[in-house]
């Protein structure tokens, strides 16, 4: 399995950055993920809720570790973002077009998380499944 198999073969799955602005790309995958019928939690600390979800501020406010993280954040939060996912033990990163950080990816990859960072798009792949 390649990397982004791995990531699309994970249970559960949360969105750093999902948005209740559907025009937003953070809402566009977080919905798709919701449609593919992956167990998805929004990540946002500027939201109570999003597309009817309960929003949370942080993965580790989470009910659960999510196995897989979506991350549409600028790559200064992404930074952030990174270093919680490696603190709570997620296993697969996939940063989205312009949310990449080179010093993020070689953290998580150092902490043995797959890391998916190369400009691929998930909204492309999970529309290939």
């Amino acid at each position: 399995m390649n990397s982004i198999e791995k990531f699309l073969a994970a249970k559960t799955y949360a969105v750093a950055g999902a948005s209740n602005r559907q025009h937003k790309y953070g809402n566009k995958v977080f919905r798709a993920l919701l449609a593919a019928s992956r167990e998805t939690y929004p990540l946002n600390p500027a939201q109570d809720e999003i597309e009817g979800h309960q929003a949370y501020p942080s993965i580790a406010d989470l009910p659960l570790v999510p196995e897989a993280l979506s991350i549409i954040t600028p790559p200064e939060v992404t930074r952030k973002v990174v270093a919680d996912a490696i603190a709570a033990g997620v296993k697969h990163i996939w940063m989205q077009p312009g949310a990449e950080d080179n010093q993020a990816s070689e953290s998580a990859r150092e902490a043995g998380i797959n890391v998916i960072d190369d400009g691929a798009c998930i909204l492309v792949l999970l529309a290939l499944q």
